[in-house]
């Protein structure tokens, strides 16, 4: 266990400098965007991390459990198939994409370039996942912390020296700060790959064992659409849903510009600080996916029902005085990034939001190691559903407004969190209240 403590260390404590750069670099988008400009920059997120995961083909996760569950012998033959995979894949991805891409009407409102811009990210994500992957089976946790806390570092100081030192209107501030972060996965990219090529070097001098083709293929694919299918949805649900509170803020009775505006308010800034914990849930995920996944292999449930406990257990230290310091300062917060008391009400009111999911990432990791793909997707599925009927129904009352669409995003995190709890507990033989731990449990 020693190993994942370390390896959760490497990357938290990278994350948290990450975390820190982000309210930064938010600070400065705030500050030169200003709201309607963030807002149209929050809602054109969505639409990027959409193109980036359909990119990496979940590559990073497939092959990192691929990779921790063989022996090392075989990884030079199991990168060699996700090489192959990923050049067929991205052909295919940056050709479709470059057709459709200019007829995607989400891209109307920002400048041109940014539709070629977003299409670059292809290749770039493509291959990063395949890097990516390789080093978190193999544990080698500090190339992955360093690869996130470069991208944050590129990104802030891109922006910090354009705005410090030049001038722009608002339509060329808003392509600068979409600029900042594409070169920054660019440079991630460079980094990571070099670091892979010089790997992938090594293992050719090491003995090695072939695996058959198909199998390798058949192995990487078996995770890879269906996480891909996951995240799809979740990435869709995403780029929908700011349009989704926007709408249902219009047919309240606000303009269109003050929908915007408040949007912004509330992911710009209260979920910039909501989230800013969730580096080491990430940094949990991203550990526990092959380690779950090795130790699943192993049918060793003891130690599954032991990781389980510390997760659940550390989730909670950190997770409780985390929400509790956002609710009680929620002013002196939101106004790093300017005065405003709403987006200090939106920060307060969406603590559970910001708690839960912080239990629920690391527990989507337990089910990924585990095998369980179908109730993972069948979660989200119905959590999003009754999350958006909420917002949909609430949130487009003149009584409710923004309040509604808070209750909606609250109740789909406490729902998501508590399925995805109780389907573990049930695979591994552990009560509800991690009693009566069984050491014992017969394969389900």
């Amino acid at each position: 266990m020693n190993i994942y403590y370390k390896s959760i260390f490497f990357l938290a404590a990278s994350a948290f400098l990450g975390e820190m750069i982000e309210v930064l670099i938010n600070m400065i988008l705030a500050r030169e965007l200003g709201s309607h400009g963030l807002g149209l920059y929050m809602t054109i997120l969505p639409s990027i991390f959409l193109l980036v995961l359909l990119s990496s083909f979940e590559l990073q996760v497939s092959i990192s459990k691929f990779i921790a569950e063989r022996d090392q012998r075989y990884h030079r033959n199991i990168l060699y198939h996700a090489l192959t995979i990923t050049i067929v894949f991205t052909c295919i991805l940056f050709l479709a994409a470059a057709a459709l891409i200019p007829f995607i009407p989400v891209f109307n409102a920002y400048h041109p370039y940014v539709r070629w811009l977003v299409l670059a990210l292809v290749p770039v994500i493509s291959f990063t996942s395949v890097a990516r992957g390789y080093f978190m089976g193999v544990q080698e946790m500090g190339k992955i912390a360093v690869s996130n806390f470069l991208r944050k570092s590129i990104q802030l100081i891109g922006l910090f020296i354009l705005f410090r030192f030049f001038e722009f209107d608002a339509e060329a501030s808003l392509l600068i700060a979409i600029c900042a972060l594409i070169g920054s996965e660019v440079v991630v990219f460079l980094y990571l790959f070099y670091l892979f090529i010089i790997q992938f070097q090594q293992l050719k001098r090491k003995p090695f064992s072939n695996m058959d083709r198909k199998g390798v293929r058949k192995n990487l694919i078996a995770v890879s659409i269906p996480t891909t299918g996951l995240r799809l949805f979740s990435a869709i649900m995403n780029a929908v849903q700011p349009f989704v509170i926007k709408g249902a803020l219009v047919y309240s009775g606000l303009s269109s510009t003050l929908a915007v505006e408040q949007f912004g308010m509330l992911m710009g800034v209260a979920a910039s600080i909501g989230f800013f914990p969730a580096f080491i849930a990430h940094s949990l995920m991203i550990v526990l996916i092959p380690a779950v996944s090795k130790t699943n292999s192993q049918k060793d449930f003891a130690t599954l029902q032991k990781m389980l406990q510390q997760v659940m257990t550390l989730t909670f230290l950190y997770g409780t005085p985390a929400v509790v310091i956002f609710y009680f300062f929620a002013p002196e917060l939101t106004s790093l990034f300017f005065k405003s008391d709403t987006s200090a009400i939106y920060l307060q009111l969406l603590w559970p939001f910001f708690l839960f999911h912080f239990f629920i990432m690391p527990m989507q990791a337990f089910l990924i190691g585990l095998d369980m793909l179908k109730e993972l997707f069948f979660h989200i599925i119905w959590s999003t559903i009754i999350s958006f009927a909420l917002i949909l129904w609430l949130g487009s009352s003149h009584d409710w407004q923004m309040n509604g669409v808070i209750i909606g995003m609250n109740t789909g995190a406490v729902l998501l969190a508590l399925m995805h709890y109780l389907t573990i507990c049930k695979k591994i033989g552990v009560s509800i209240f991690m009693k009566g731990l069984v050491t014992e449990v017969t394969e389900r």
